[in-house]
């Protein structure tokens, strides 16, 4: 069992509500399921396996859940008992991009070539990429040019206003209850070592605090102890974790949980998977067995394909990005790992290049450290109305 996380944090927005009664339910313990082998899911894939059926092994079954650690639990308790959560510029004040863009404005009181060149290199290295560097400079040389800034403060202005009005349309929050679905399915995607397993808990923890009953899916069966670390976080926040033995089909797994969640009436299904490299084709098409599994239950299932993106990762991230959309078909996405070394550019850049929504981004280690995006509060934390004196 991980106990890496059993650290207790500093500080946490808010208490945990009580439990109701519905959702605890959800949370007990039942017989385990028998695994579906391979053989099954690849029949189910091709089309070769009665729903019906399905849907009667699932109510029979109920599927292997975690009890997890106590003393997790107890952790995790503590942890949602601490004050208000820090501001989103508390968090992104440390990233190199951040840093520069202050630094820039502290050293250069006036508008001349070289604070011009200094931001553009700013940028650039902060991940925000060739195209929107250039875009964003461009105006702001042809602006300095007509004189219409009268000091580096009125630019500024208009470089936050810029940044801002290029995330808006990203700005877009995921509805776990758009359209009735039940349960919405939520597939989570990723490369190894973006947090997406945390990323998955900390879902589980935003959910049911908002009363809403969740099922987990350990579905990444390949990275040593991943579903372990899974089943620990559903016992932080008393959700149930359908799993079964390490080296399991994923599809196997995740088809379970949503019969599973469907006999039980459980609103949300997260389903974890395993960290991949997006050059490696043979997983990719895993993830497309699992789509055509979970097609077969439900047409319009996953209703969220969250692909999670690390946010040192720089441009590499926008490769992730293509090549995911084009295996699974991702609908949004998670920037996590703001809060450190982030340059935190690579917003933009992915912003420009998709256009898909960013759903949340990791500003922190604790489960309510997982943010909804939103392009102002991300543009204030980067980007302050008064830095060096101006604003």
């Amino acid at each position: 069992m991980l106990k890496f996380w059993k650290k207790k944090p500093p500080a946490a927005d808010q208490a945990t509500p009580p439990v109701p009664a519905s959702v605890a339910a959800d949370a007990a313990a039942t017989a385990p399921a028998p695994p579906l082998d391979e053989a099954a899911i690849d029949a189910i894939a091709g089309g070769g396996t009665d729903i019906a059926g399905a849907d009667a092994y699932a109510d029979d079954a109920g599927g292997a859940l975690s009890d997890g650690d106590p003393a997790d639990a107890a952790a995790a308790a503590d942890e949602d008992e601490a004050p208000a959560r820090r501001s989103w510029r508390d968090r992104l004040a440390g990233s190199g991009f951040a840093r520069g863009l202050a630094s820039i404005f502290k050293r250069h009181p006036l508008l001349d070539d070289a604070f011009l060149d200094e931001l553009e290199t700013c940028l650039l290295t902060a991940d925000v990429g060739v195209a929107t560097t250039t875009d964003l400079m461009d105006d702001l040389r042809r602006r300095v040019g007509k004189r219409e800034f009268a000091d580096a403060g009125a630019l500024l202005d208009a470089l936050r206003a810029d940044l801002v009005a290029r995330l808006k349309p990203v700005e877009q929050p995921l509805d776990v209850g758009a359209g009735g679905r039940k349960p919405f399915v939520i597939l989570t995607v990723g490369v190894n070592g973006v947090g997406k397993t945390t990323t998955i808990g900390k879902l589980a923890h935003r959910y049911k605090n908002e009363y809403r009953s969740v099922l987990l899916a350990a579905g990444d069966t390949f990275r040593a102890a991943a579903v372990e670390q899974l089943q620990t976080w559903g016992t932080r926040n008393a959700v149930s974790v359908i799993a079964q033995g390490s080296g399991a089909d994923s599809a196997s797994v995740i088809f379970d949980a949503l019969q599973t969640a469907r006999s039980r009436g459980t609103e949300v299904l997260i389903a974890d998977t395993a960290g991949r490299l997006h050059t490696q084709a043979g997983l990719m098409d895993e993830l497309a067995k699992i789509r055509r599994v979970l097609g077969k239950i439900d047409p319009e299932a996953p209703h969220e394909v969250l692909l999670v993106i690390d946010g040192t990762t720089g441009q590499n991230a926008i490769n992730q990005v293509r090549t995911f959309r084009e295996a699974i078909g991702v609908t949004g996405l998670v920037v996590t790992k703001l809060d450190g070394t982030a340059k935190g550019g690579v917003v933009f850049a992915l912003a420009r290049e998709f256009g898909l929504p960013i759903r949340y981004v990791g500003l922190g280690e604790r489960a309510a450290d997982l943010r909804v995006f939103e392009a102002n509060a991300f543009v204030d934390g980067l980007l302050p109305a008064s830095l060096g004196g101006h604003g």
